[in-house]
């Protein structure tokens, strides 16, 4: 989709129409005269590229939600996990660097290390953005943004099991001189400046330069004598270019970002067995303030920074059968990560993650522009990757002794380290620092191959059918050197083992998957269609683990393996996942009303995911089944002459098995049939915008919703863990000018609700934790200028 001007004058857009949301909100040509009749606008027809051609969204047999970069700008979202929000069936945003939380129709990264791939790819001008301290980056100067929900296998370089973010920032415009620049003012120091200009060198080449600036102070008051917390500062510059001469386009793009963020904040869960258990071996524990408040200390740091770098070339050239198109990009990235992940002010564990990579990658394809019943387009892909990463656990050793003295010795309670060695009959020298220490170096070098083929046929003038097939190879070598800590206590609590050399595999996997759909047009309007999707997610590693070696033996209770003990990184098989969907899309109101409807159902088979054991070590194992349903539904409309609509509601059911070790209860198959526990039955969202034109201007507003049902409680189902429903209030009032200059006033989350963005049945010395308080009540202004 292409908007038509840069950041298309406020008013004009209000009067003479603007870029809107795909099949979300489009936003309506908003006529000036009173006596127009209601739904009399026409709704401005959306074009997105997500099937490698302009398309408009209502003619997409896919389920996807398309945001413009105007929309995204009204209802300000920062950064790309933000256009969850907006979009029916995900769900999972929070506040730090991480995307193991989000959630495609309850399809989610289950790891937090760096041996598997992400279930939700993200991608940017469709160059993938990785993993975890590199995918988030913040929204600006922005053309739209593309949510695909279920597996995609055939509109990207990279496979996504669950579903796919693209975003795609404006391009370079030849002879154009237009611009803008933002500022937004609010409580708690919160500033953002962001502005953009085009820049004609030639009639052939031109430049754009957009930037951004953000800061605000943390919002979570921190009962441990310390600052608030979840407090931000990020930067980030992008240079374009367009260059375009007959039959050909390139386009460059330069970008850099600087993240400097808190660390996620967690509160433990003061009720249940596990936190009466962890009481009972280590004594009172007093989490100071309500059960909405944190209580944490920060002796290990706090810090969420990311320095991001962009390289991405794109080459188009327009054969007469065909275009082509090369696309290629590289990008650097530096992560540094800190936070208390017990969620108490006692330093029972803290987190860090050091970490450095370089992503490579290489896509051509060839999309076929011909007039004719069939159109094509195949594609070959290529990625490398190299990571080196850092890992840091550490809790005080006198906590360690007192809970696993407790756990192991049928309830017996100690004062540290010296009273239960004294027990054992031995003598406990403390650390230096009084710490127990388990580090990790990790490195990965991965790479990859894909191909794929998709054809579509009009059988008839009104039905198409669709096949395609996707070829995926994977070839991962992951390294691994854990040293023995100085402690006393031994490696046996984060990793449960220790290397005295680093250990190294290799493994491989590929995968062919297959895609179809069928597409009947009934009306000029109405669309539905059918189709079977294939997903597939390439195997990996576990970060914190090893294999059993060759004889059977178990890494944990190990220290100073060597490559001789036959120990090697654990191997994790691929997840698969068989998807079905039927949709229906169609225009009503003589194009005043856009709706559309999309039922599914899938079978998901293996997937990874974290297990614990006794002794705190993690593990990735392919566990479980998953049968899943639901439906998701938006609706757009234009109201009267002034106000337009968007509606979203999706609803997901699902029903787990097969979970083996994953269950935390004493009898595994008391997990069995559990709900996908982070995803909600229910969520949606509504905005109503509105546009009354007075004099040389006009006076604007809008009107947000977003709410989600219930969600939590682990594969155990535990009451103390449940995230309650939760809503979502903002209102913005505000003022454009037909010279293109706007003020705007805003309060967003009216009623300050409460919610969490997550939650971790952990157990053991680590209790149970909520994590990431959402965003309080926050009033602001904003006002800008844009130019053309």
């Amino acid at each position: 989709m292409t908007c038509k001007s840069v950041k298309a004058p406020r008013i004009a857009a209000a009067l003479n129409g603007k870029c809107g949301l795909a099949m979300a909100v489009s936003a309506a040509v908003l006529a000036s005269a009173v006596s127009t009749p209601v739904f009399s606008q026409t709704l401005e027809e959306v074009i997105v590229t997500a099937t490698k051609r302009s398309e408009s969204v209502q003619d997409v047999p896919l389920a996807i939600t398309a945001l413009s970069g105007d929309f995204m700008d009204d209802v300000n979202l920062t950064d790309v996990k933000d256009l969850v929000t907006f979009t029916p069936g995900v769900t999972g945003n929070s506040q730090d660097s991480f995307i193991d939380a989000i959630s495609i129709r309850g399809i989610r990264t289950q790891d937090f290390g760096v041996g598997l791939d992400p279930s939700s790819a993200f991608f940017k001008n469709d160059l993938y953005e990785g993993r975890n301290g590199s995918a988030v980056t913040s929204l600006y100067d922005l053309d739209r943004a593309e949510v695909l929900r279920g597996p995609q296998g055939f509109l990207f370089g990279r496979n996504s099991i669950g579903g796919a973010f693209s975003v795609h920032t404006r391009r370079a415009v030849i002879d154009s001189t237009e611009g803008f620049v933002n500022v937004d003012i609010g409580e708690r120091d919160h500033a953002v400046l962001d502005g953009a200009i085009n820049i004609p060198v030639n009639d052939n080449f031109a430049m754009r330069v957009a930037a951004m600036y953000s800061q605000e102070d943390g919002f979570v008051e921190n009962k441990f004598p310390s600052k608030d917390l979840i407090e931000r500062e990020n930067w980030a510059l992008r240079w374009s270019t367009t260059y375009e001469s007959g039959n050909l386009g390139v386009y460059t793009m330069v970008e850099y970002e600087e993240r400097q963020q808190s660390g996620s904040v967690y509160r433990a869960v003061t009720e249940g067995d596990v936190w009466d258990t962890l009481e009972a071996a280590l004594g009172p524990i007093d989490v100071r303030g309500s059960s909405e408040d944190v209580d944490v200390d920060r002796s290990g740091g706090d810090n969420d920074d990311s320095d991001i770098l962009t390289l991405g070339l794109r080459v188009d050239y327009e054969f007469d059968f065909a275009t082509l198109t090369s696309n290629t990009g590289y990008k650097d990235h530096d992560y540094y990560y800190n936070e208390d992940y017990d969620g108490t002010p006692l330093n029972l564990e803290t987190y860090r993650q050091d970490q450095e990579g370089d992503y490579f990658q290489q896509e051509l394809r060839l999309t076929s522009n011909t007039e004719g019943p069939l159109s094509w387009y195949a594609g070959v892909s290529y990625y490398k990757e190299d990571l080196e990463t850092a890992y840091r656990f550490a809790g005080e050793e006198d906590f360690f002794c007192q809970y696993y003295g407790y756990y192991y010795n049928s309830g017996l309670t100690f004062s540290g380290c010296e009273d239960l060695y004294a027990y054992y009959g031995s003598e406990f020298t403390p650390s230096a620092n009084g710490l127990l220490e388990e580090t990790a170096n990790i490195k990965g070098k991965y790479e990859g191959w894909g191909a794929y083929l998709n054809l579509a046929y009009f059988i008839t003038e009104n039905v198409q059918i669709e096949g395609g097939l996707r070829w995926t190879d994977d070839e991962k070598e992951f390294t691994t050197n854990v040293p023995t800590p100085e402690s006393e206590l031994g490696p046996y609590w984060a990793f449960g083992f220790s290397t005295a050399e680093s250990l190294t595999a290799k493994e491989s996997w590929d995968d062919v998957t297959p895609r179809f759909i069928v597409k009947w047009t009934p009306s000029e309007t109405a669309m539905l269609f059918a189709s079977y999707t294939a997903g597939y997610k390439s195997g990996g590693f576990g970060t914190f683990s090893l294999a059993d070696n060759p004889d059977g033996d178990i890494a944990i209770g190990n220290a100073d393996i060597v490559r001789a003990d036959g120990f090697l990184p654990d191997p994790v098989d691929p997840e698969e996942v068989d998807s079905y969907e039927i949709g229906y899309k169609d225009t009503f109101l003589d194009g005043n009303m856009n709706f559309d409807i999309v039922a599914f159902y899938y079978d998901y088979t293996d997937f990874q995911v974290t297990v614990g054991t006794e002794s705190g070590a993690t593990l990735i194992e392919n566990a479980g089944e998953v049968e899943a349903y639901g439906f998701e539904s938006s609706l757009t409309a234009g109201i009267g002459d002034y106000l337009t609509a968007y509606f979203t509601i999706g609803y997901f059911d699902s029903e787990a098995n097969e979970l083996g070790d994953v269950c935390g209860k004493e009898d595994p198959l008391g997990c069995e049939g559990t709900h996908l526990f982070w995803a909600p039955e229910w969520s949606g969202s509504f905005v109503l915008h509105g546009a009354y034109p007075m004099n040389s201007g006009a006076i604007t507003g809008a009107f947000e919703l977003t709410w989600e049902s219930e969600r939590g409680g682990g594969w155990e189902e535990l009451d103390e863990t449940m995230i309650d429903s939760y809503e979502e209030m903002s209102l913005r009032v505000g003022w454009e000018s037909e010279s293109n200059w706007f003020v705007e006033a805003y309060v967003e989350n009216i009623t300050d609700e409460f919610t969490w963005d997550g939650m971790n049945n952990l157990g053991g010395k680590e209790p149970n934790a909520f994590f990431g308080p959402r965003r309080p009540r926050t009033f602001g202004v904003r006002t800008g200028l844009a130019w053309d």
